[in-house]
């Protein structure tokens, strides 16, 4: 963040400073001119010890190398010249892990990527005990990523994206333990597979569904031949009740001119010749004998 109050004190110094060396330059101009490098020199040393830190911000002070303390938000005041300041941004921050080729456990070749988000907690630790915070973290995913993949088959990465994940981040948390830093998340973001694989997966995929259709019709089937035989002997034992579905029949068609209707023999009157037929048969086989 741009230190704007360390620059205005350096500006209102110097507009004093140049007050004060005017009326100098009437009267001796090189002991103005001595005068105002001195100035401009004490300006620059008071003015680089006013600091200032963001919200978001923890400055690490070092005092002729050691550690002193950790200061901020907002202004604060180091020695000039003997206090070192080191800025740590404590929000969280946004790692790419880059798209590297793992073998999963079934000795399958799989690109894959991911993103880590993690924040500076103990900002002393963070600068202290690694040297870059960041490459080091991107690194330590990269790793962790290759060897928690590589304890997993190509079906649980796909279907176990998420636990696989969390474990991700578990390795990243335990290998970063006493730097300073909190990893809030690991996402994994393309899976990238051979070209046969996806085409094998693909023609999987489509006979699963296949099968699950065809089961489904079988069913169907099934259901409306079991509702078909029990409408059958429903008809069988109510009398009236074909009489009724063919009327109900002859209804549903409508009164448009072009349907044609033939009404058949109702089913009683042929039980009846057949029940006529059955008897004279019968009668006339008694007569022969």
């Amino acid at each position: 963040m741009v230190n704007y109050i360390s620059m205005l004190v350096f500006v209102i110094l110097l507009i004093v400073g140049g007050f004060i060396a005017y009326p100098l330059s009437g009267q001796n101009e090189g002991l103005a001119v001595g005068f105002m490098i001195v100035w401009f020199v004490l300006d620059v040393i008071l003015a680089s010890a006013i600091r200032l830190a963001a919200q978001w911000e923890r400055a690490v002070v070092f005092r002729l190398g050691k550690f002193l303390d950790i200061r901020g938000p907002g202004l604060f005041v180091v020695i000039p010249l003997i206090d070192q300041v080191r800025m740590v941004d404590t929000r969280v921050t946004a790692v790419n892990v880059p798209k590297q080729q793992v073998i999963t456990r079934d000795n399958v070749p799989v690109s894959i990527d991911g993103v880590l988000f993690f924040r500076v907690d103990r900002p002393a630790d963070a600068i202290i005990q690694v040297q870059d915070y960041r490459y080091a973290i991107s690194n330590y995913s990269q790793t962790s990523l290759r060897d928690v993949i590589g304890q997993h088959t190509l079906d649980q990465l796909l279907t176990e994206r998420e636990q696989i994940a969390r474990s991700i981040e578990g390795h990243v948390e335990k290998d970063i333990k006493g730097w300073g830093m909190e990893v809030t998340g690991l996402r994994i973001q393309d899976i990238d597979m051979p070209e046969e694989l996806k085409k094998m997966m693909s023609r999987q995929a489509s006979a699963e569904r296949e099968k699950r259709a065809t089961i489904t019709k079988a069913e169907g089937d099934r259901d409306a031949a079991v509702n078909l035989a029990a409408a059958a002997k429903t008809m069988a034992e109510s009398p009236g009740a074909m009489q009724l579905r063919t009327l109900q029949s002859i209804d549903g068609l409508g009164p448009t001119a072009s349907n044609t209707v033939v009404l058949a023999v109702p089913v009683e009157v042929l039980q009846g010749v057949m029940a006529l037929q059955h008897a004279y048969t019968k009668a006339g086989s008694g007569l022969s004998a």
